[in-house]
């Protein structure tokens, strides 16, 4: 992987609305701290430009500070690389941004944060961008499906929040989800609920059939659904009450209301917000992770007010993206290349086999 090490100058120098940048260059051990909530936590080590989760069947706990900030009437745009080169099976590729409360060195599962976003795998059944949002001392996670990359490549993963309550997930630089804070999530409570003051009628006729009233049984109905072969004899263990039993044909049923529906009305707790984005304060991320398998490189990390501070970020990746495909195709390449001249041989000793086989053959004498 190429280096983001211009990364943080190229945008400082391009833009003033940048709020934290890490490119993970020389001295990233100093900027960053291993938390101390926990013992036996895995190590991050320095790996392409980035850093990489260096032991299996671990939690990762590293953090860093940065000066406070509210995102109050702006835009909020957090975006990161993730590489998972171990062709993860299940671990966390997501980050957490914190309070300013919250110090490194304390960081835990348990520490209270108001945004985590990232992809997170574990085998087939999870493979999605959790996008997490604190809201009154809860976590809630968006109602949508966010699917996110399973490969070995690098990828760049973009939250965008905006004043007026919308989110956008971007993956290497293009729209993967749009949505609404008010409505893809369960922040705020239902505006509407169930009449506490009404029930459903005790009269009140669920069946949609019902026996015709008007039919009856015919006298010659037979329930018997077996008679005696009279060319057996009866067994001993014979069982003699084998009559079926006769039923009504069914009609529409002339009572029938429908399927009832509780009549609603405004929900007291309800309560309107116009500011879920808002946070007015930030001050601190970390990378709180389980990992089965590690191997996993972050670099590239930008929160910024505004997507035009990601345009160098964008760039650099972009040239990432382009170097590893052309890797994977010169790959492919050799290794169809290796596996052709493999058949060659295996063809041309078939024919020296046969060729031997030919001249060891007896001949027959004229």
């Amino acid at each position: 992987m190429q280096s983001f090490l211009v990364l943080a100058a190229l945008i400082a120098a391009s833009t003033a609305t940048v709020l934290y940048t890490e490119d993970f260059s020389d001295g990233w051990e100093d900027r960053w701290v291993n938390s101390e909530a926990k013992e036996g936590l895995g190590k991050f080590v320095a790996e392409d430009g980035g850093i990489k989760t260096s032991e299996d069947a671990k939690f990762y706990g590293l953090a860093t500070s940065f000066d406070k900030f509210s995102n109050d009437g702006k835009d909020l745009v957090i975006s990161f690389t993730v590489a998972h080169k171990q062709n993860i099976d299940c671990g966390g590729g997501y980050v957490k941004v914190f309070p300013s409360s919250v110090k490194p060195a304390e960081m835990d599962g348990e520490s209270p944060y108001n945004i985590m976003f990232g992809p997170d795998i574990c085998g087939p059944g999870t493979r999605k961008v959790h996008v997490i949002f604190s809201y009154k001392g809860e976590n809630f996670l968006t109602k949508k499906t966010i699917a996110c990359k399973t490969d070995e490549n690098t990828h760049l993963y973009t939250l965008i929040v905006k004043p007026d309550n919308t989110f956008e997930v971007q993956i290497d630089g293009k729209t993967e989800e749009t949505g609404s804070l008010k409505d893809d999530f369960d922040m705020l409570k239902p505006k509407e609920i169930n009449n506490p003051e009404s029930s459903k009628p005790e009269d009140w006729v669920d069946e949609t059939m019902i026996d015709d009233p008007e039919d009856t049984k015919p006298e010659d109905w037979v329930d018997v659904t077996h008679i005696v072969d009279p060319e057996a004899e009866k067994p001993e263990d014979w069982d003699d009450e084998m009559d079926g039993e006769w039923e009504a044909p069914q009609i529409d049923n002339p009572d029938y209301k429908g399927v009832w529906v509780h009549d609603q009305v405004p929900n007291p707790e309800y309560v309107e917000d116009d500011e879920l984005y808002k946070y007015d304060d930030f001050g601190a991320i970390g990378i709180d992770i389980w990992q089965v398998k590690s191997g996993t490189v972050f670099d590239s990390i930008v929160i910024s007010d505004s997507v035009d501070d990601l345009a160098d970020q964008q760039a650099a990746f972009d040239k990432i993206a382009a170097a590893e495909k052309e890797a994977a195709e010169a790959k492919a390449a050799e290794a169809a290349a290796k596996a052709e001249e493999e058949a060659a041989a295996a063809e041309e000793a078939g024919d020296e086999a046969g060729d031997e086989a030919d001249a060891e053959a007896p001949k027959d004498e004229l």
